[in-house]
């Protein structure tokens, strides 16, 4: 990928960590530069390399902010993007929960509402009337983080809400596979994520 030292800030303010030429403000999670062998940038999206994968991650920190990303999955791909991921040498979603990227249509985990696209993976489904676009196409999301208040938004519809320390929220993650990981969604304040699953999913901005 065409790599910037730092990301680029559009005239309203907006970080652009990816334009549709270069990524810029994204790392390899653990450190380094973006691996040319897991993700590369052609035909204006930034794209897996399907095998093996690396996570790429913020250089900076955020707590309170808007994200705005267009994706798309290849039939039965799988990815996501985490908040408040920690550098605590484990995987990123050993920390950061995660807006779901899925082909619910075409992957197992579209059966159950918590892991389909849009959901936060594996604890809170999203609006069952939710637009989705079809396999392949590009659906546009953004996040927004406000003092612990999370939105994910899907094609400009709000799809999901919840806040980071509620209380039932807290019960499920102590039911969930994510009861065993000693940092998970323990800080608000962290990296932003952008999964690597294996499967082929590519992004036209973030």
């Amino acid at each position: 990928p065409t790599v910037g030292a730092s990301p680029s800030t559009t005239a309203d303010g907006w970080i652009e960590l990816f334009d549709g030429r270069a990524v810029t403000g994204l790392e390899a999670h653990g450190g380094g530069p973006v691996p040319t062998d897991r993700w590369t940038v052609s035909d204006g999206a930034l794209r897996t390399i399907p095998g093996p994968g690396t996570d790429l991650v913020t250089a900076e920190r955020f707590a309170d902010f808007e994200l705005e990303f267009h994706w798309a999955v290849s039939p039965g791909g799988n990815s996501g993007v985490m908040i408040g991921v920690q550098d605590d040498g484990r995987p990123t979603f050993a920390s950061g929960p995660e807006y779901q990227l899925l082909d619910d249509a075409g992957h197992p985990d579209g059966a159950d509402p918590t892991t389909a696209a849009a959901a936060l993976y594996g604890l809170l489904a999203p609006a069952p009337d939710r637009r989705l676009a079809p396999v392949g196409e590009v659906n546009r999301s953004r996040i927004v983080a406000d003092a612990g208040h999370v939105e994910h938004w899907l094609d400009d519809e709000l799809v999901l809400a919840y806040d980071w320390d509620d209380a039932t929220l807290r019960a499920a993650i102590a039911e969930s596979k994510f009861a065993s990981e000693p940092t998970f969604m323990a800080e608000r304040d962290g990296r932003i994520a952008v999964q690597h699953h294996g499967e082929a999913v590519w992004f036209t901005a973030i």
